[in-house]
């Protein structure tokens, strides 16, 4: 299904905004590298995200010298990266909720306590 919102591109269109043959766009798809949605007539609709994936696939092959056996393995190791970001994020974010709940629940127990000194001096008082 297609999100509405989201420039969806046709293989012509990328192909033509690349420089490459859409051929090799189905390469890509084969490789694993892509995994573009499908129109009800079977059409592949690229992502924008499929287009920057794309872009640095081309630029690893083109600049740098890579094949597609190593194009994998940085894809992959920067799939895994991107996780563990998500995932340091997401404890971090639970780490700081949890922090201020128990400085809440400090200040709640803070204020809810008699001071023992106020006891002491008013019983001496009597």
């Amino acid at each position: 299904m297609v999100a509405r919102g989201h420039k969806l591109y046709m293989i012509s269109v990328v192909s033509e905004m690349l420089g490459i043959h859409p051929q090799t766009l189905r390469l890509y798809e084969r490789e694993g590298f892509i995994k573009p949605k499908r129109s009800g007539g079977n059409t592949r609709l690229y992502s924008e995200e499929d287009v920057e994936k794309l872009e640095m696939v081309l630029r690893l092959t083109r600049e740098l010298g890579v094949n597609l056996a190593g194009v994998e393995i940085i894809l992959s190791m920067r799939e895994r990266m991107e996780q563990m970001q998500r995932d340091m994020d997401e404890t971090v974010m639970r780490l700081r909720e949890e922090l201020a709940r128990e400085m809440q629940r400090r200040v709640e127990t803070r204020n809810a306590l008699v001071p023992v000194r106020r006891i002491i001096v008013r019983r001496e008082e009597e």
